[in-house]
């Protein structure tokens, strides 16, 4: 009776699934602007990720209706939406690789419950079920983690990023640029993800009538990067002394590389610490091995 209530449900799942990727929707804003940024900005497209790329509709269909429940329920998320951000990847589409996990982990205990019994053992009702409970809750925070960790790599990246713009402005301002002019230059010079998100930033502040440390300052919150918001503060207050400005910056730059040579002398010491201790595994199960059969000898065994 089990094995035919789990094939029964894994076999509704599927149905309510295709069901759900056969429905026709509308064409969102969002899907419009993409489509004619890619056909009359190919280049700029071309270098640029899309945020959604590889996700199926049904992620997509899924993931906007949880979106839109929080949003009724009034969950603004907003750390997460900045990691999210951060990383490239949407709101919704990672609501929906969480409860997509989940359902797939709570589906794997009556999957294990038919296949133990197929084979001819039989536990009780409640160990799948557990199973299955557990699972769920275990891949529904997978995601979570996995984003912890690209977030930290990509601020480590960002505030690298960081360090050789502050030095390429205070190269500009030396060169007789202004403000403004020095950190458009500075940004146009670099090719990586941080470079464009900072040029992007720039270029819209350009077209909105916002100052660029105002630009900055904005990019910094939405990424919850410090280090851009005390530039922001710093270029908002000697805006107007292009020296005190390249001596602002040119600390700054050193300070975050100390900072950032401190945090690589730091994980360093962490790794060698890691690696002492396997060698003292090592090194001890390899002297068991050698004392064994003399300590067995000795005893009797």
């Amino acid at each position: 009776m089990t094995p035919a209530l789990a094939a029964g449900a894994v076999l509704g799942l599927g149905l309510f699934l295709l069901v759900l990727a056969l429905i026709p929707r509308r064409p969102s804003l969002t899907r419009q602007l993409a489509a004619f940024d890619a056909i009359h900005l190919p280049s700029y497209r071309a270098r640029r990720p899309s945020p959604d790329g590889g996700e199926s509709q049904i992620t997509r269909r899924l993931g906007t209706l949880l979106a839109r429940f929080c949003a009724e329920q009034g969950w603004e998320f907003r750390p997460l939406r900045a990691n999210l951000a951060l990383v490239g990847k949407s709101f919704e589409s990672f609501l929906a690789t969480k409860l997509l996990l989940a359902v797939f982990g709570l589906l794997l205990g009556p999957l294990l419950l038919a296949a133990l019994t197929l084979g001819g053992i039989h536990p009780p009702f409640a160990v799948p079920v557990w199973a299955g409970l557990l699972l769920a809750l275990i891949f529904f925070f997978l995601p979570d983690l996995e984003l912890k960790q690209k977030v930290d790599q990509r601020r480590r990246d960002f505030r690298h990023a960081i360090g050789a713009f502050l030095d390429l402005v205070a190269m500009n301002l030396a060169g007789g640029r202004g403000v403004p002019e020095a950190l458009m230059s500075a940004s146009e010079i670099g090719t990586g993800w941080a470079m464009w998100r900072i040029r992007d930033a720039l270029t819209n502040a350009r077209i909105i009538g916002q100052t660029p440390w105002q630009a900055l300052g904005a990019l910094g919150d939405e990424v919850r990067i410090d280090e851009l918001r005390d530039l922001s503060a710093a270029l908002s207050l000697v805006a107007e002394d292009g020296a005190k400005v390249r001596e602002s910056l040119a600390t700054r730059a050193a300070s975050l590389r100390r900072r950032e040579l401190a945090d690589l002398q730091g994980q360093a010491g962490e790794r060698s610490q890691s690696m002492l201790v396997a060698q003292m595994l090592l090194a001890g199960a390899f002297l068991i091995f050698l004392i064994y059969p003399a300590v067995r000898v000795m005893l009797g065994f």
